[in-house]
């Protein structure tokens, strides 16, 4: 007999599970709270459900848990984990502290998510896309990243950014499921405008996003707003042109009102001249919008080939002088720190170079 894994349904499907038992429908809102505002590992934990309920749970479903293999603790805090699945694959994720309070606490606590095993879109200067693709991961592993992370510390995770290995819209309904539960009060109860979901440019899942009055912050990665410098870096430029892009994001502010983020990963002599600068001023007189300026990271670890292998990161005077333009212009630019560098954590560095052979050595 198959058990069903309950991580990862909502409170309805829960309330369909069940009633298929033969149970009152309010048996699913103390299992939802156990299995996500609680962190039940498994039915023995749920303390307040009778015996007898918790045998049958145990003799038809299952509480599936991402098993944490290891954690590499960066030079600058950063915590790196590495997660098996249950089929013997395996993700990252990255918990992020921030700058301090002057109290000496984080102003706020990062957890950085994956939303696929592998990238099937093979943008140059990312890690994981050289991994190539694997599969989709179901909402319930999704979300046991922020379980099994929370689980790690006694500091209350405060932001959530889908910006790990993976493209979220390429899993969309798994990826907006799993927000669902974290945003929820019952659930893992965290506030959705400090939810970030990262795309690498899919133009029209951007407007079903906008059309489904989704609440979180929206961020693309973006990189040039010249086409063919950003094919050269993202061949998903084919699909969706940079303009298509821009015409979905006016699209989104106009539905929203609120502010998309611009991702720009700083190149040398590539993507940070006077005419880049140019073309991003252009860009928020139509849209507002912010923009985050990140520093390259080598992904040489994965040998790339071809442009990937010719990139090269902006000079710090070069990142601060188009910080500096942008900032004048009146647009709110955030140059972001290099965190987790040291453990291949860093932005575009994650990647799990053997993943189908990895759980064999545990």
């Amino acid at each position: 007999m198959n058990k069903k894994n309950l991580k990862g349904l909502d409170l309805t499907e829960l309330q369909k599970f069940v009633e298929e038992l033969g149970e009152k429908k309010y048996r699913a809102l103390q299992l939802y709270i156990w299995i996500y505002s609680k962190s039940a590992q498994k039915f023995s934990e749920m303390t307040d459900i009778s015996k007898e309920f918790r045998s049958v749970l145990a003799s038809s479903a299952a509480i599936n848990n991402l098993e944490l293999v290891t954690e590499s603790v960066s030079t600058d805090g950063t915590i790196k984990f590495l997660f098996g699945l249950e089929d013997n694959l395996a993700i990252e994720s990255v918990l992020i502290p921030s700058i301090k309070n002057k109290d000496g606490k984080d102003k706020r606590l990062t957890l950085c998510i994956s939303t696929q095993v592998g990238c099937p879109l093979d943008c140059k200067f990312c890690a994981t896309g050289a991994m190539g693709f694997i599969r989709n991961l179901t909402s319930g592993e999704i979300v046991d990243q922020v379980i099994q992370v929370q689980r790690t510390t006694p500091k209350r995770i405060t932001n959530i950014v889908y910006m790990g290995m993976g493209e979220p819209f390429l899993n969309y309904d798994n990826v907006m499921k799993s927000i669902d539960i974290i945003n929820d009060d019952r659930g893992l109860n965290i506030g959705s405008r400090h939810i970030t979901i990262s795309t690498a440019g899919y133009a029209d899942k951007i407007r079903q996003m906008a059309d489904e009055g989704r609440t979180v912050k929206l961020a693309l990665s973006l990189h040039s707003l010249d086409n063919e410098k950003r094919i050269k870096l993202m061949p998903i430029t084919k699909k969706y042109p940079v303009e298509m892009l821009i015409d979905s994001l006016e699209y989104y502010y106009q539905k929203k009102h609120s502010r998309p983020t611009f991702e720009y990963i700083m190149f040398d002599g590539f993507n940070d001249t006077p005419a880049d600068i140019k073309a991003f001023l252009k860009l928020s007189r139509r849209i507002p919008c912010k923009v985050n300026l990140i520093p390259f990271h080598s992904i040489s670890f994965m040998s790339p080939n071809g442009i990937g292998a010719s990139l090269r990161p902006s000079p710090t005077q070069k990142i601060e002088t188009f910080a500096g333009a942008l900032r004048e212009a009146g647009i709110t630019v955030m140059v972001r720190r290099s965190s987790g560098q040291d453990i291949q954590a860093a932005c575009g560095q994650l990647a799990v170079i053997e993943s189908k052979k990895l759980r064999n050595k545990i």
